[in-house]
């Protein structure tokens, strides 16, 4: 773990938190923050709408983990409050709130991640849910807080012109979302406050809120939205386009060499602290060296007591079509068996844990996304039969390009 460098010369802090950003409002504000050499509050909000992490949300978490590494503190805001207004940033229809058990369920699974990559310190990092000020507010306090911003300043948002436009209808909540956000600045008298670039106008309004409220205002930073594996869209789960921050090394490492090649800058500046002019050396050379190193440093950062050569080395081999070492074992119980002395691949599927329920297993043969020993397994309603379960090896099923069970029959 990197050690906590406080006396830093401001321009070399400001060297290193500028990498990767897009919007800095403005540098001018972070410089004079930074000058003063106290311990900057630093905030990051979410709303805990998913329980799972993947490497889109890592590039804002490592920004909150350089400033924690500079010896400021870094706020991580849970929305449980927030989350059950929904923030329609970037959407076309009003998001579906959630229930206060379901943002807490999701906010502990939500922190566990996120300290995967921050400091888990009390003097660098402080755990926040916004459900403290924004709960027991009435209705005058809402009103007050309404009564400080004008509807032409919250309808200046890109997408609330957009639904406008296109006759979308737009509920009252979700006007008041940017307030409450903001306000949430000014209840922690945030320095910075960090978001994906898709959250600029929300971030905007704390700096204005925090102004209105004798406050000094906040420096605005954000980070572009890493592109998924498809290449065309945002990183998601709901795409299927992800790295998940959980991911087990070998497959992090797979699918870090899927990266498309028009995006390797973009991870490289935004996943690893390799230089500039190293990353530009790799870029310049050949695709496969380039994904190869890309993969290597951010599997490395996540999982540090990995075997990278061991993650290669599997990648390798499934990609020559073979079955690598080390896959997991899953001992199929006999009671399993029916009166034929089979058991559907189906089910054998959902014991392997490769899908959550039968009717999963038997879309996921249709689409010709399992294989059995290597080879395209086609039928949805077929079975394995006793002798395949009990013959030496047992049964290997696949699972698209780096998903194995072994199956063997138990005793």
């Amino acid at each position: 773990m990197n050690e906590i460098r406080r006396n830093l010369p401001v321009d070399e802090q400001l060297a290193l938190l500028r990498r990767g950003v897009v919007d800095l409002v403005t540098e001018d504000d972070l410089r004079r923050k930074l000058e003063t050499g106290r311990p900057l509050r630093v905030k990051l909000g979410a709303d805990p709408t998913r329980p799972d992490l993947h490497l889109g949300h890592a590039v804002i978490l490592r920004k909150m983990r350089q400033f924690q590494d500079l010896g400021h503190k870094v706020i991580m805001l849970i929305g449980d409050f927030t989350a059950m207004i929904g923030d329609p940033s970037g959407k076309s229809k009003t998001r579906p709130p959630l229930t206060l058990e379901e943002t807490r369920a999701n906010a502990q699974s939500y922190l566990d991640q996120c300290k995967l990559i921050l400091r888990d310190d009390p003097e660098v990092l402080e755990l926040r849910f916004n459900g403290e000020w924004l709960e027991p507010m009435g209705y005058a306090d809402v009103i007050r807080l309404a009564s400080r911003y004008t509807v032409a300043r919250i309808l200046e948002r890109d997408d609330f012109t957009k639904r406008l436009n296109a006759g979308t209808p737009i509920s009252v909540h979700e006007l008041l979302y940017p307030l409450t956000q903001g306000y949430d600045s000014v209840a922690l008298h945030a320095d910075v406050e960090l978001g994906g670039t898709d959250q600029l106008f929300n971030n905007l309004v704390g700096r204005a809120l925090q102004r209105d409220y004798g406050q000094d205002a906040q420096v605005v930073m954000t980070l572009p939205l890493l592109v998924g594996l498809d290449g065309t869209e945002k990183m998601s789960k709901s795409l299927d386009n992800y790295i998940g921050l959980t991911d087990e090394p070998h497959l992090m490492f797979a699918r870090l060499m899927k990266v498309p090649d028009p995006l390797l800058p973009n991870y490289f500046t935004l996943l690893t602290d390799l230089p500039q002019d190293r990353i530009n050396e790799l870029l310049a050379g050949h695709p496969v060296a380039a994904h190869r190193e890309l993969a290597r440093a951010v599997v490395a950062w996540l999982h540090p007591d990995a075997d990278l050569d061991a993650a290669e080395a599997r990648f390798k081999a499934v990609a020559k079509g073979g079955i690598p070492e080390n896959i997991p074992t899953v001992t199929v119980p006999r009671e399993e068996l029916g009166e034929g002395g089979s058991v559907s691949m189906a089910r054998l599927v959902v014991l392997a844990g490769l899908e959550p329920s039968n009717g999963a297993a038997r879309k996921l043969i249709g689409n010709r996304g399992l294989k059995l020993g290597g080879e395209t397994y086609i039928a949805a309603q077929g079975s394995l039969s006793l002798e395949d379960l009990s013959r030496e090896g047992g049964a290997v099923i696949q699972k698209g390009k780096d998903r194995f069970a072994r199956l063997v029959l138990g005793s």
